[in-house]
Formats: structure tokens, C-alpha cells, sequence
């Protein structure tokens, strides 16, 4: 094979695993649209705090320990230990899970048959709340993730591919990082159980009735704030999970919450309602925004991969508005 070819071809692998990447934060949108209608803006900030959660617990790092010392004097920074990554993931999760209570408590149990663009609001008050919070809580300093997720390159598969080229070539393997084949796997593994979840579960079917009609489903027995609970909860997991992968990446810091904002054309690629089409989006954003900056960038300038996403969700608008998998929502007047 040429090595041009070989190169395309791992433009497109590490374009398949950027896709992953977004599309593990485009699930947690999904999720709370799908069983609620709303469009939840603080996602983006609710992996982030996960992230610094897990970070400040697995260290053993004394909560609010700035606001702390600032205020009495003292020089309280941690508890002296370091807790395994399968402990601190559960309790963080716990966290996540309280997190998803007292959201419906203080928040959406005041809100119901609300207008969707208030609840779009409140996500959005919530989000700024949750990035100040967490900032008191576990400091804004770069932290580094270690859950044991293994990284860098895989040296195998640059040895194995190595030989593909052509006798002579100056091609050394393709570079896949091995944190974007673990993303990849726990990615299909959340999709599918999602699915089956969403699908084939008692819950699961409550979730879909409550964004329907909120009216409908409390009149047949739907408790809609247990259904909320429910819903923020597992979008509190698809966040952790996110936050981990893009924290082990890059790092824990403020810049996390901005992947928000890549996952929007995603879900416009994708359709708001389609879990699937979170994956397909994101796989569709990834390979394209790759393959556009390795063929066209060149010949550009460059740092195309910071709008093509959005041009092409453009596109998407135009001419398709309920994404490749969204439910065509057709009114009869």
C-alpha cells in the first residue's frame, strides 16, 4: 500500500475515535431530552464535575478546603490517603446520583409543564452554578486524572502496520492512542444498554411517556419527579463517564465543560431523540472534521477542525432540521 493511503486510512481510525470522544457527552443530552424535553446546558459542566470529584475523592482531598482555610486561617489540604480508582468511581457516582435528586427536588419539581425555553433556562442557571461550586469545592487548578485507563501510542499496532507500506517507504505504523480504543469500547456499551433500557424496561417506557405529555403521564400513574431523578442519574453516569475519558485525555480543568459545545452538532447530525444517533453523529463530526483538515486545511490555513463541525450541522438545518434519526415532528392546524 502507499503510504498516502495508509495515512488517509489513519486520518479516518483517529477521526472514528474523536467521534467516540463527542459522543459520549452528546448521550447525556439525549437522555434528559428524550425523558423530559429539555435541553440540558449544564451537561458539558456536569462532567466536569464529575471529573474534579473523582479527582478531589480518589486523592483524598479535603472538600472546600480553600474556602476553608481562607476563612479560619488553617492549612487544611487533604486527608492523607489515596483511595483505589473502582472506589472513588463508585462514590462518585453516589455523588452524581445525590446530585440528580436535589436538581429534581430544588429545581425541575417547580418547573413542571413549564415552557421549554424556562427549563432550558434554569439548565443554564444550573450549569454556571455547578462551574462556581465545583471551583469552591475541589480548587480550579489543572488536575490529572488517573483511573488506569491505559495511554499513549499502541506499539503494536504501529509494528504491525509498519509492514503494510510499500518496500522502501519512509511509513513508521499508524498512531492510535489506546485511550480512544478503551472510549471506543465503553462507548458501544453504554449505547447498547441504553437502547435496550430505553426500549424493553418498564422505566424505560415511563421515560419516553413523561416527554410526551408531563399531564398524560402523571394521570396514569407516572411519578414524574421519581422519572426525573431517574434520568438526571443516568445522565449523571454518561457525564462521569465523559469526564473520565476526556479528563484522563487532557486533563481535569475549566476548559472540560467547553466539549458542550462540540456535542451540539453532533446532536444535530444525530437527531435530540436518538441514542444511536448520538454515536452516528459524533463518528460523522469526528471522520469529517479529520479528513477536512488533513485533504482542505493545507490549502486554507489550517485550524479547520475549530468550525467545520458547526458549517456542517449548518448544513444538516437546512436540509434535514430533525437529524439523520430524529422523529419528523409534523402539526396539524
Amino acid at each position: 500500500m502507499s503510504p498516502e493511503f495508509l495515512y488517509t486510512l489513519e486520518v479516518i481510525l483517529n477521526g472514528l475515535m474523536a467521534g467516540v470522544m463527542y459522543s459520549l457527552v452528546a448521550l447525556g443530552f439525549v437522555l434528559i431530552f428524550k425523558a423530559s424535553g429539555i435541553f440540558n446546558y449544564a451537561q458539558g459542566v456536569m462532567a466536569l464535575f464529575a471529573a474534579m470529584t473523582l479527582v478531589g475523592i480518589q486523592n483524598g482531598q479535603v472538600p472546600f478546603s480553600h474556602l476553608i482555610n481562607a476563612v479560619f486561617g488553617t492549612h487544611i489540604h487533604g486527608f492523607g490517603w489515596t483511595l483505589p480508582a473502582f472506589v472513588a468511581i463508585l462514590l462518585t457516582l453516589l455523588v452524581m446520583i445525590l446530585f440528580a435528586y436535589l436538581v429534581e427536588r430544588f429545581v425541575l419539581k417547580h418547573l413542571v409543564n413549564q415552557d421549554p425555553i424556562i427549563l432550558f433556562m434554569a439548565t443554564i442557571g444550573l450549569a454556571y452554578f455547578m462551574e462556581g461550586f465545583g471551583d469552591l469545592m475541589w480548587g480550579s487548578e489543572i488536575k490529572v486524572l488517573d483511573v488506569g485507563v491505559p495511554q499513549g501510542a499502541s506499539f503494536w499496532l504501529e509494528d504491525f502496520t509498519a509492514g503494510w507500506a510499500a518496500e522502501g517507504s519512509e511509513y513508521y505504523g499508524m498512531y492510535i492512542d489506546k485511550l480512544d480504543l478503551v472510549a471506543t469500547v465503553v462507548a458501544i456499551a453504554l449505547v447498547v444498554s441504553l437502547t435496550l433500557f430505553s426500549q424493553y424496561t418498564k422505566t424505560g417506557r415511563a421515560l419516553r411517556a413523561v416527554a410526551d405529555d408531563h399531564q398524560a403521564a402523571l394521570s396514569v400513574g407516572i411519578s414524574l419527579r421519581k422519572i426525573w431523578v431517574i434520568v438526571w442519574a443516568i445522565a449523571g453516569f454518561v457525564a462521569m463517564v465523559a469526564g473520565i475519558m476526556w479528563g484522563a485525555k487532557s486533563g481535569v480543568q475549566f476548559s472540560l465543560s467547553l466539549i458542550a459545545l462540540k456535542a451540539l452538532p453532533v446532536l444535530i447530525l444525530g437527531g435530540f431523540t436518538s441514542i444511536p444517533g448520538a454515536i452516528v453523529g459524533g463518528l460523522i463530526i469526528g471522520v469529517g472534521e479529520k479528513l477536512f483538515e488533513y485533504s482542505i486545511g493545507p490549502m486554507i490555513g489550517g485550524a479547520t477542525e475549530n468550525w467545520f463541525a458547526y458549517v456542517l450541522a449548518l448544513v444538516f438545518l437546512v436540509f434535514r432540521p430533525q437529524g439523520l434519526f430524529g422523529e419528523k415532528i409534523i402539526e396539524r392546524v
